[in-house]
């Protein structure tokens, strides 16, 4: 590439690099040149700006952004753009290509969930869900997830958690700054790989350095992760 992108290394939660990672030095836009430029493109504008939100109301806004936040332990800046991109998907419906027959669409489905969210935010605290400390919105999130198949809402709510998990999920490890966190060098083709096998690495990979936890940096995902 003719330049260093301004977003070249930078990893969810650490801005300058000087937090400690599992993959010291990786930067999977390293690999941008080997990529097709089709895919070159798509890649690189999950970098640039998004567009305005277009599905999610202030309101539903209030409770989307802090819940998805909670659910992958996005803490502090720099964040995966995560609720900007799931608006995105929403309003473009862009879905799985399924749903539970017990859940409304996804994108109706979002909406009322969040509003129960933030009914139960009023009724156990008293303010809504942004307000909320991050305690008790996380214990709000401990208590959907220990229903398990109980019904929330009119919900079942393990549905209801494989719905916003699923979005945040696939919207955070499609973007670049989460490969750094996990050492993946993004799409291989053209350039395909040569070493395949256990315990084997391409030249452009690096070694896993071992659990974050060790030197004190808390995992991804709530306690709550199922």
């Amino acid at each position: 590439m003719a330049a260093r992108l301004p977003e070249h290394g930078v990893t969810p939660g650490h801005p300058h690099g000087d937090a400690p990672s599992r993959f010291p030095g990786f930067d999977a836009l390293d690999q941008a040149d080997a990529w097709d430029p089709v895919t070159a493109g798509v890649v690189l504008a999950r970098l640039g700006p998004l567009p305005p939100l277009r599905f999610f109301t202030p309101q539903q806004e209030s409770v989307a952004r802090p819940l998805l936040d909670l659910i992958l332990a996005q803490h502090e800046e720099p964040r995966v753009p995560v609720f900007e991109m799931v608006d995105q998907r929403l309003a473009e419906l862009t879905t799985d290509g399924w749903r539970y027959e017990d859940l409304p669409p996804d994108p109706q489905a979002w909406a009322r969930s969040l509003e129960a969210m933030e009914s139960d935010a009023l009724a156990e605290h008293g303010h809504g869900f942004a307000a909320c400390s991050p305690d008790e919105q996380a214990g709000m999130l401990e208590s959907l997830l220990d229903l398990g198949d109980g019904v929330w809402h009119g919900m079942h709510a393990d549905r209801v958690w494989s719905l916003w998990s699923r979005y945040a999920c696939t919207a955070f490890y499609s973007h670049p700054w989460a490969w750094n966190e996990i050492g993946w060098p993004g799409p291989a083709y053209p350039r395909g790989y040569k070493n395949p096998g256990v315990g084997t690495r391409e030249p452009f990979e690096v070694p896993d350095a071992g659990p974050l936890e060790s030197h004190g940096v808390p995992s991804r995902g709530t306690d709550g992760d199922r």
